[in-house]
């Protein structure tokens, strides 16, 4: 059957196991995201959150399962193609051009969808860029260089994002600004797969919770639910 936004989800994962060399790192891997849903996985570094993120993009190859994005199989493909589905990833590094400008990062990524961001506005989207649009990367903060990371990735057009600890080493007013652009993003209407350790930034952003441990779903929590039983999660996390 085709697929149908109303009720299928947007992106489905299902039995998803991956591996670095012969160290399985991923077991049955499965949840799902539905269109305009901003999902959380949480977890404890090592847990395989950032490898769930990097097999949905194909990045890690030495993977087996099922990926469906708008009921297409992504198995398979390579990272461009699942690219120009209308998928886009902001690596936990960032990945921003330390040598260029803010403008300049902002041009470099290449238009996939129609609908992208432009230049303008994601300037205005983002004041703090705005203000440093002649800066080289390295002369912005650790703050300043997430939002970029984030910014590059609003003009190809792609309307599922996959952030990858988007608050991690951050002061704690800057995580409050990126959890208000995050939130900002998601009234926009897209569509939101985030990696987080931060369990209040989590909260604070998030429809549902994945939780991962030792690369498998071990529980999965509406924001409501986690509100009643944070106990619950943090035993998972450690805090």
């Amino acid at each position: 059957m085709p697929f149908d936004a109303r009720t299928d989800p947007l992106l489905k994962v299902e039995n998803l196991r991956a591996w670095y060399g012969d160290s399985q790192a991923l077991h049955d891997v499965s949840f799902d995201v539905a269109q305009g849903e901003l999902v959380t996985l949480i977890g404890r570094n090592g847990a395989g959150k950032s490898t769930t993120l990097r097999s949905i993009m194909g990045i890690v190859r030495n993977r087996k399962g099922s990926i469906l994005f708008e009921g297409q199989e992504l198995m398979g493909k390579r990272t461009y193609q699942i690219a120009r589905k209308g998928i886009a990833w902001c690596p936990e590094e960032r990945g921003i051009f330390a040598d260029l400008s803010v403008r300049e990062n902002l041009t470099l990524p290449p238009i996939l969808k129609p609908g992208g961001m432009s230049d303008a506005t994601l300037l205005e989207t983002f004041p703090n860029l705005k203000a440093r649009a002649t800066s080289r990367g390295t002369q912005l903060s650790g703050g300043e260089q997430q939002m970029l990371a984030i910014a590059r990735i609003l003009r190809n057009g792609c309307r599922f994002l996959l952030l990858d600890e988007p608050s991690e080493g951050l002061a704690p007013v800057v995580v409050k600004e990126i959890g208000r652009q995050i939130r900002l993003l998601k009234e926009q209407g897209y569509t939101i797969l985030l990696v987080e350790q931060n369990l209040n930034f989590a909260r604070s952003v998030a429809d549902r919770h994945v939780v991962i441990e030792n690369g498998a779903v071990v529980d999965t929590l509406t924001n409501d639910e986690l509100a009643v039983d944070l106990d619950r999660v943090k035993t998972y996390l450690g805090v």
